[in-house]
This record gives structure tokens, sequence and C-alpha cells, in this order.
């Protein structure tokens, strides 16, 4: 539906995004397939709240340790003002002593219309194309991403280990119907 030359989905959502008029867009990345609507409108809403974030997305905190450990969980650290600090396939923060809260990723975005059309001329940066994460991109050129706290924990699929659990969950909530 979009070109194939896009860098990333934040590429193409903003191709797609210029068809619309909408001020609010919302980018649900296509291996978050279980998404609680109560977390999209969480993100939304602090745009809503806040009209100087151009881009706002979702964390939870992981309670596996081994989810720490996994290059396939994006985590996520967030200065007080709940805006990203970064964002990294490693463990971040660097555990070298004392408590460490690790929190996640969730795979999904809303972002102001202007910004999203901008987007795409953005640079992309020795950080984005190291981590292969598009949101670095944002950080990389001084914008904020506001990061909501939610207590929804994703279902991602990255794996074919995660394809087949999450068909066993829709096949579970389809016989519970």
């Amino acid at each position: 539906m979009t070109r194939a030359d896009h860098v990333s989905g934040t590429d193409r959502a903003a191709e797609a995004a210029s068809a619309f008029p909408s001020q609010l867009i919302v980018n649900i990345q296509g291996d978050e397939p279980m998404i609680d609507p109560a977390a999209i409108d969480a993100a939304a809403l602090s745009l809503l709240e806040d009209s100087s974030i151009p881009m706002g997305t979702l964390m939870k905190r992981i309670e596996a340790p081994e989810e720490v450990s996994n290059p396939n969980v994006v985590k996520v650290v967030a200065g007080r003002d709940q805006n990203a600090i970064y964002f990294s396939r490693c463990p971040i923060p660097y555990h070298r002593g004392g408590p460490a809260v690790y929190y996640k990723h969730i795979g999904l975005y809303v972002y102001r219309r202007d910004f999203l059309l901008n987007y795409s001329s953005l640079p992309v940066g020795p950080l984005e194309r190291a981590e292969g994460l598009e949101q670095l991109r944002a950080l990389e050129n001084g914008y904020r991403i506001r990061v909501v706290a939610t207590e929804y924990d994703s279902v991602g699929v990255d794996t074919p280990e995660d394809l087949e659990r999450v068909s066993r969950l829709f096949a579970l909530a389809a016989a519970g119907s």
C-alpha cells in the first residue's frame, strides 16, 4: 500500500498520513497484533495533554528477567519528565550494583501530523543504524518522545515462537466468544 523504498514503518506511516487531515496519527507496529485499546488511548492522551510533544509511545516495566537480555525486547529509559532518553536492544541501564529497573518499549507510536510528515526528511543517524530502531531518528534530531508507563503487557511477534504463542492466544479468544 506504500512505496517499497521506505527505511522504516514510520516512513510508511508518514506516506499514508499525507492523504488524511487528522492531527494525531497512531501507528501500531505490525508485531503488536493484540494491543490493548486502553493502551492506545493512554499514548494518544499524552499528546493531547501536552501540545509541545511531537511523538509518543508506551513502556512497561519488565518483570521477566529473560526479557532484559533479549535483543528482540527493546528497552527504554525515560527521564523524570517522562520523555525518552534512549531506546536499545541491550539492557539499559547497565546494572553495576544497586537496584535496576528495566522497561520494555511497546510497539506503538502516536505522532503529530506535521512532525510525522517531516520525519522522513530527517537524516538517519548512527544510533538508528546501529540499533535498527526508527524512534532513535527522532531523538538524534533533537525531538522529544513522551513515554507513557502502562500495565499492559505486550505480546509482540518477533520470532516464529512468538507467532505460535499469539496464534494460540487468538484461537483461545475465538473459542471463548
